[in-house]
C-alpha cells in the first residue's frame, strides 16, 4: 500500500512519461536526477558556512562540500558526518543531495563533508569506492582544521551512496583506519551478484514503483567492466563479505515498496548477526529514493529526522 504522497509522485511520472534509462544514456539519467531532486527537495536548511574544496584520491582531486551547521566556541569541536549521494552511481552530485546534507549538518549538530565521487561509466569501478573511501580518511586526518572530532566521525548514504557507506565501514575496518563511529544506510544496494532471489525484486522490480530491476540491470552494466565477475566483490556487493564483526553500529532504512527492499534488511539482519549494534527502519508505504522527494512524500522528512536524530545521539 501506498500513501498519498508516493501515489502522486509516481502519479506525475507516469502522466509525464517515462523514458527506459537505457534509452536516456548516462547525461539524459544525470538530467533527470538533478530535475528531480532540485524541485521535490526538502527545505534547505540555512548554514553558518558553505566551503567547497578539492581533496585528493588516487584518480585525482575529488571534490567535497563542506557544510558548518553554526557558530562555534573557541575550543568547541563537533562531529563529523561523510555523506554520500545516490543515484546509480551514474547520476547525482553535491547539489541534487545539497538540501539532505543541510539537513543532517542542521540536525545531527555536525560538520558534513559530502564527496562528489567519480561517476561511472566515464569512472568505473573501483572509482567510486577509491574516491568515497578516500573522503572518510581525509575528513578523519583533517578533523582538527575543519573543527571537527576525529573520534565522533559517521558515514551515510543514500541508495549507491548507502551502498558506499557501508563498503567504506568494511574497509576502514580491514585497512585500520580511519575510525567510524556510526553508518546509516538509507536504501542500499547490497547485492548486485544477481545468485539471490529476493521477493522484493519479484514483487516491485516491474517498473510500476519508481525503481525498476531494469534500472538496475543498466546501473549494473554501467558501473562494472566486468559485471558477473566484480558483483561478487564485497566492495560491490557488501552482503556478500562473510565477516561483517567489527563494524560501527548502524541504522538500516528501507522503503516497503522497493526492489531494493529486502537486500537491504538481510544486510541489516546479518550485522545484527555479527554482533553489530543494528537499527532496522522499513518506511512500509513508499517508494525508492523516497528522501530525495520529501517535498511531495512525507516519510521523506519522517526519514531525514530519525537518521539525524539517530546520527545525533550516537555521536554525542
Amino acid at each position: 500500500m501506498l500513501d498519498s504522497g508516493s501515489t502522486a509522485f509516481l502519479e506525475a511520472r507516469r502522466a509525464g512519461g517515462e523514458t527506459p534509462l537505457a534509452e536516456l544514456g548516462p547525461d539524459g539519467f544525470r538530467a533527470a536526477v538533478r530535475a528531480g531532486s532540485l524541485a521535490l527537495a526538502p527545505p534547505a536548511e540555512v548554514m553558518h558556512a558553505i566551503e567547497n574544496r578539492l581533496i585528493p584520491s588516487q584518480g585525482g582531486d575529488v571534490p567535497v562540500r563542506i557544510y558548518t551547521p553554526r557558530p562555534l566556541h573557541p575550543g568547541e569541536k563537533l562531529p563529523l558526518v561523510v555523506h554520500y549521494h545516490g543515484a546509480g552511481w551514474v547520476g547525482g552530485d553535491l547539489d541534487t543531495h545539497d538540501a539532505i546534507a543541510r539537513y543532517y549538518a542542521k540536525h545531527a549538530d555536525a560538520i558534513v563533508i559530502a564527496v562528489d565521487y567519480r561517476l561511472a561509466p566515464e569512472h568505473r569501478f573501483p572509482a567510486a569506492v577509491d574516491d568515497a573511501y578516500a573522503a572518510a580518511v581525509w575528513t578523519a586526518t583533517h578533523a582538527y582544521e575543519l573543527w571537527g572530532d576525529a573520534a565522533r566521525l559517521a558515514v551515510t548514504g543514500d541508495s549507491a551512496g548507502g551502498t558506499l557507506a557501508a563498503v567504506v565501514c568494511q574497509l576502514a575496518r580491514e585497512r585500520g583506519a580511519p575510525r567510524i563511529a556510526y553508518q546509516a544506510l538509507l536504501y542500499p544496494a547490497t547485492d548486485l551478484t544477481r545468485d539471490s532471489s529476493y521477493p522484493s525484486r519479484e514483487a516491485f522490480g516491474g517498473g510500476d514503483y519508481f525503481l525498476s530491476s531494469a534500472d538496475m540491470y543498466w546501473f549494473r552494466a554501467q558501473y562494472l567492466s566486468d559485471p558477473d565477475v566484480q558483483a561478487r566483490d564485497a566492495r560491490v556487493s557488501p552482503l556478500v563479505n562473510t565477516d561483517l564483526g567489527g563494524l560501527p553500529p548502524a541504522l538500516v532504512v528501507t522503503a516497503g515498496n522497493d526492489p531494493l527492499r529486502d537486500e537491504g534488511k538481510a544486510y541489516a539482519d546479518r550485522l545484527s548477526a555479527a554482533g553489530v549494534p543494528v537499527e532496522y527502519r522499513c518506511f512500509e508505504t513508499t517508494v525508492h529514493a523516497f528522501v530525495s522527494f520529501s517535498a511531495l512524500i512525507p516519510a521523506g522528512l519522517e526519514a531525514l529526522a530519525l537518521t539525524a536524530s539517530r546520527m545525533r545521539a550516537a555521536l554525542t
